[in-house]
């Protein structure tokens, strides 16, 4: 079973200004691949990747690892619907991988942005810490009234079914309150005599 873990960057107001900017670079990039591709009627990664990466990059000044995720985002729209074009907000998530997202311990996180690698200081509860240590390799960044927060995937194992060997069964009434499965019957009688 899947479970999103939520963290909360704690960015400088310089380093929230780069995130920011980062964030909209991306988004534009990827509304711009977009039209591409709906023009193009193409919504192959392999194919996107190899027409419009140098152009991405250059265009949008994206490291080579953001330019791919930029690609792999617009693809994985366009699987939903291709009948439509597509946009992105401004401040939509960006996907990080393991290339450009790297854990600095439980304390901080080091994310590329535009101007380079920034290590910013990360915030957990008690239940995030304990089960960090099952974080996928992919994480979102998102803007969420005005704090940046990472969303990190985790794989928990599925508890096995549980199997009884005895049950009761419960037939809720309004003359006797209850009638359980051996064929006890519960009236409201006590009550009546207390009330």
């Amino acid at each position: 079973m899947k479970i999103t873990l939520q963290l909360q960057l704690l960015p400088s107001s310089e380093q929230h200004a780069r995130l920011r900017e980062t964030m909209h670079a991306f988004n534009v990039a990827c509304t711009w691949i977009a039209e591409y591709a709906y023009a193009q009627r193409c919504a192959s990664k392999f194919q996107l990747q190899k027409q419009l990466y140098y152009e991405v990059r250059q265009r949008f000044g994206l490291s080579a690892q953001l330019a791919i995720r930029a690609i792999a985002k617009t693809v994985e729209a366009y699987k939903r619907d291709k009948s439509q074009q597509i946009a992105f907000r401004p401040d939509g998530a960006v996907v990080y991988d393991e290339r450009i997202l790297s854990f600095q311990g439980l304390e901080a996180v080091s994310l590329t942005t535009l101007h380079g690698r920034e290590v910013i200081p990360i915030q957990m509860g008690y239940y995030q810490r304990v089960q960090f240590h099952r974080a996928q390799g992919q994480a979102d960044l998102v803007l969420v009234d005005g704090d940046f927060y990472l969303l990190v995937t985790i794989d928990t194992p599925e508890e096995p079914p549980m199997v009884s060997e005895r049950f009761l069964g419960v037939d809720l009434g309004i003359i006797n309150l209850a009638t359980d499965s051996d064929g006890n019957i519960y009236t409201g009688d006590q009550v009546e005599v207390v009330r």
